[in-house]
């Protein structure tokens, strides 16, 4: 199971960046998937996820109106398109997949994360 990040950087403040995360190693199209973040010394946040088949999608409050997951099913990526970055923003984004029985976790993974810097 490999879940590959790409796409993170350098950006300034009011920047945009788009992140990648291409899965392989499991059947993509069953799990749903999230983006989380995290700054050392602080826990994980959720920034946004997207359903199986990416019917509903739900973001952190911090980055609604600003950032937008998308997936595409026959090419196992998720996405997540960041406009308006700000330095608060700062931190390094994992890709998480989560395979879900009647709203139970059965199992997840989670990629080695790429560093978004927002910096002038």
């Amino acid at each position: 199971v490999q879940l590959v990040e790409s796409g993170g950087g350098l950006v300034q403040p009011g920047g945009s960046l788009r992140l990648s995360c291409a899965a392989s190693g499991f059947t993509f199209s069953r799990y749903t998937m999230s983006w989380y973040r995290q700054v050392p010394g602080k826990e994980h946040e959720l920034v946004a996820a997207i359903t199986e088949a990416g019917g509903r999608t739900n973001y952190a409050d911090s980055v609604k109106g600003r950032f937008t997951i998308s997936r595409d099913n026959a090419k196992s990526t998720v996405y997540l398109q960041m406009n308006g970055l700000k330095s608060e923003d700062t931190a390094v984004y994992c890709c998480n997949a989560q395979y879900r029985v009647s709203g139970v976790t059965i199992r997840t993974y989670w990629g080695q994360g790429t560093q978004v810097t927002v910096s002038s």
